[in-house]
């Protein structure tokens, strides 16, 4: 049988290379090499895969051709990867963007990047971000800006940014981000890709903490995948998720809901409180809700039943802003009472979310305000604005997308549904109730199998 051409592999999906590996159609080799290239050809102009690990993934592209075995049933067999650069990855830098961490190799794999090496994937490097993940750009003083694959003079989202810009241009099949403040949903959207923020806890942190630190897991944060396609994404969560040995627990998600889409009840929520999306934004949401009552789905409208998402967004922040200051020496700590007030708050919103959820299956919103936005070249968040159409909202408004699945600690997953009147990508959430992660998930592939994804 003929080899796959590198154009063919560029737009072959994770799954689809690990069963030319394991089909001997192709090596390991050959498609390390062929995403090599890619990177080569294609990153010089956008900056997304800044830490390269060519030599040692060759090797263990070999490896993985010396050991393939007739019927191989490692998932990501021979797989060329990236992960996002606050992934530890044994022998690489770790900085989440702080210069003075530059040269702070670690040396073990974080957890999520064993379990996938066990599946035959091979890690090529890893993908910009923003320094300490605070932005929703990809820019900082050791590897310098990653620019949006759409549009140059534009930001790919961050703080996945260079996970979601080299995925969108092909250079690889499958990433892994983080999320605490959209960090996967913004990327996604931004870039025409898929991310799945998983329900808070599925994911083992270890190996993705601040640098030179090895504690427990952040309150809010997860780490989860981004693929071009729902198949590689829902491979992905499975092989990730999951407690780490001898914890003395397992994973058992429920299993989706529902058949096919017109067995689903979808709930759409158009804008947040105080915080509007722009025309473009609002003209997809609004075509692609024609389009779900066109293929069956029942789709009704409103915030009944949810919690009081004005109230929730300010109690989101403030626990945001308590984890990522943690070590922070002019940070001002807040006392273990009142955090314990807001745990107590955090609990009763995931309660009201699973009561909602049981009349609904899918909340349907924004992931963001607009398209991608002009990079911002304003240090201060507090200085910086996004322009709604002929709004000028407080660049920080943006939380309260991410707030509505990151507090309640529920899934959601990013899709890209539609181009802005630019042709710039515009991506939607499907969130799900505690633990509903196999259902944003099969939502998100009956609507790519139904053409309703771009």
């Amino acid at each position: 049988m003929a080899a796959k051409t590198r154009i063919e592999l560029a737009k072959a999906g994770a799954l689809e290379t690990a069963e030319a590996v394991r089909a001997g159609e192709i090596s390991a080799l050959e498609a390390c090499e062929a995403a090599i290239a890619r990177i080569e050809a294609i990153d010089g102009a956008i900056n997304a895969v800044v830490v390269r690990d060519f030599e040692r993934a060759r090797t263990a592209a070999k490896a993985v051709d010396a050991s393939r075995k007739p019927g191989d049933g490692r998932r990501f067999l021979g797989v060329p990867m990236t992960v996002k650069e606050s992934n530890d990855v044994a022998g690489l830098p770790s900085t989440w963007g702080f210069e003075m961490f530059k040269d702070l190799s670690v040396s073990k794999d974080a957890v999520v990047v064993q379990r996938l090496k066990a599946e035959g994937a091979i890690i090529l490097g890893k993908t910009n971000v923003p320094v300490a993940l605070g932005d929703w750009q990809s820019v900082n003083p050791i590897y310098g800006r990653t620019v949006n694959p759409f549009d140059p003079a534009r930001s790919p989202g961050g703080s996945s940014g260079g996970a979601a810009a080299a995925l969108a241009t092909g250079m690889v099949p499958l990433e892994i981000g983080s999320d605490i403040g959209g960090s996967i949903r913004f990327p996604a959207h931004m870039c025409g890709v898929f991310g799945h923020k998983p329900s808070w806890g599925v994911v083992p942190q270890r190996g993705h903490l601040f640098p030179g630190t090895d504690g427990c897991d952040a309150p809010l944060a997860v780490v989860g995948p981004m693929a071009r396609n729902t198949g590689d994404l829902i491979a992905a969560l499975d092989v990730i998720a999951g407690p780490e040995a001898g914890s003395g627990m397992r994973l058992d998600l429920p299993a989706p809901r529902g058949g096919g889409l017109s067995d689903l009840r979808v709930r759409v929520l158009r804008e947040m409180p105080g915080v509007p999306v722009d025309t473009d934004t609002a003209a997809a949401l609004e075509r692609f809700v024609e389009q779900l009552r066109a293929a069956g789905v029942a789709v009704i409208e409103g915030s009944g039943g949810m919690p009081d998402l004005a109230e929730l967004v300010p109690a989101y922040i403030r626990m945001l802003m308590t984890v990522i200051s943690r070590g922070d020496p002019a940070a001002i700590p807040i006392n273990a009472h009142d955090w314990m007030a807001l745990q107590d708050y955090q609990l009763a919103t995931t309660r009201q979310w699973a009561a909602f959820f049981e009349g609904v299956d899918i909340l349907l919103s924004p992931a963001f305000s607009t398209p991608a936005f002009p990079h911002k070249e304003e240090p201060d968040w507090g200085k910086r604005t996004l322009d709604i159409d002929a709004l000028n909202l407080p660049y920080g408004s943006q939380l309260a997308w991410a707030a509505i699945a990151t507090f309640g600690g529920l899934p959601s997953t990013c899709v890209p549904v539609a181009r802005s009147v630019g042709g710039l990508p515009i991506g939607f959430q499907l969130i799900g109730a505690p633990f509903a992660d196999r259902t944003t998930l099969r939502f998100a592939s009956l609507l790519e199998a139904a053409g309703l994804t771009v």
